[in-house]
């Protein structure tokens, strides 16, 4: 460890996550989501192992984010799905991105810039059934859909996909999204539709509703190792967490009883003991509410005490004979003993997804590297990053 803050990465964690849950879920193909810089992982490196675990499809949020992708030279399959008033549509065609369509007007925009470039641009049409996000609301198939149909048969567009997203409120609830999103194939193909792609499961609807899986999943948090459930842990899921969040301790410091630590005073110490000073706080990512959390030094884990701040936080080390420069882990996989993202989205009100994408620019991210690639997924296979 060369910084006294950093995350590591285990690109070959990712790769046999996505290799584990291909197997369990048995679609033909596999959509690895590397929204939000990986989910704060890293998105080039990270679409570079789930490639090589067996995914054949790469899925991020907007335009920028593909083109990154393809800037770095990864050349799989690629969906963007979000999009502002002004998408720069032409720049996502010419790079052979598929764009996820939510109106009649984005549908014209897509069809707009195709013809400009003169070529055919892929899409995928998002359904409404049931999150109330972006995708088009029920009672606009027939028009989205028999506008799509005409610009595909006039060479503009080419329909390949079209998908939803569960909330994963309730059984209830995910049958109905099921239910609607099936009235969505039957409209397409009322439509004169033929689509190669229908996906409405994420990580949680993939393992636990099999209705769901359709022709390809989205696998978002499981490949990073995190389970999506309440009730099943990574280990449970067969999942091995990809990030490792590491500092050194840069200050130790014996207090007495009544002791004021941090901002606040919000806690004060019940005894004389020692204060390990670790150079991570909010700034990094390390949520400020989560005061109540635990780090491990040295491999023992001991409590956060004290108002997290803007650059650093207090540990409560007691009598152990903790030294500037020990190894501070605030979380990562369950099975070295190391507390987990989880843990830390309980101390902080919030989940362990909120955990990793929130680690910030300024922590280093260093790569452990992936195996080579078992098969085909483009030139993104290669781990390095």
């Amino acid at each position: 460890m060369t910084d006294f803050r950093e995350a590591v990465i285990d690109l070959g964690a990712v790769q046999a996550n996505v290799e584990h849950l291909r197997r369990l879920i048995g679609t033909r193909h596999t959509m690895a989501v590397v929204k939000a810089n990986g989910y704060g992982h890293g998105a080039v490196p990270v679409a570079r192992a789930a490639l090589a675990g067996g995914a054949d499809w790469l899925g991020v949020a907007d335009i920028d984010e593909a083109l990154a992708l393809r800037a770095a030279g990864i050349d799989a399959p690629l969906l963007a799905w979000l999009h502002g008033p002004d998408p720069d549509f032409a720049a996502a065609i010419a790079a052979d991105v598929d764009l996820g369509l939510s109106s009649a007007l984005q549908v014209r925009q897509a069809a707009d810039a195709a013809t400009r470039l003169g070529r055919t641009a892929n899409v995928q049409v998002k359904l409404e059934t049931g999150l109330n996000r972006n995708g088009v609301d029920e009672a606009d198939w027939p028009e989205v859909l028999a506008l799509a149909a005409a610009f595909e048969r006039v060479g503009r567009l080419r329909v390949r996909g079209l998908f939803s997203h569960l909330a994963n409120t309730s059984p209830v609830d995910d049958q109905a999204a099921v239910e609607s999103f099936e009235r969505g194939l039957a409209a397409a193909a009322a439509a004169g539709l033929t689509v190669e792609l229908a996906h409405l499961a994420s990580t949680a609807a993939a393992l636990r509703l099999p209705a769901a899986r359709y022709s390809m999943v989205r696998l978002g948090i499981g490949i990073y190792g995190q389970s999506p459930f309440a009730d099943a842990d990574s280990a449970a899921l067969g999942l091995t967490a990809a990030m490792t969040l590491r500092g050194r301790v840069a200050a130790v410091r014996t207090v007495p009883a009544g002791a004021g630590v941090s901002y606040d005073y919000l806690w004060r110490a019940a005894a004389d003991t020692t204060l390990a000073l670790v150079p991570l706080g909010y700034a990094d990512g390390v949520p400020r509410q989560a005061d109540n959390a635990r780090v491990a030094i040295n491999g023992v884990p001991y409590p956060v005490v004290g108002r997290i701040a803007m650059d650093q936080f207090l540990v409560d080390v007691g009598t152990a004979p903790v030294a500037v420069g020990d190894e501070v882990v605030l979380f990562g996989d369950a099975a070295t003993g190391a507390p987990t993202a989880a843990e830390w989205g309980a101390a902080a009100g919030t989940i362990n997804y909120d955990i990793v994408t929130r680690v910030g620019a300024r922590v280093p991210r260093r790569y452990l590297p992936a195996a080579a690639p078992a098969g085909p997924g483009g030139n993104g296979g290669t781990a390095a990053p």
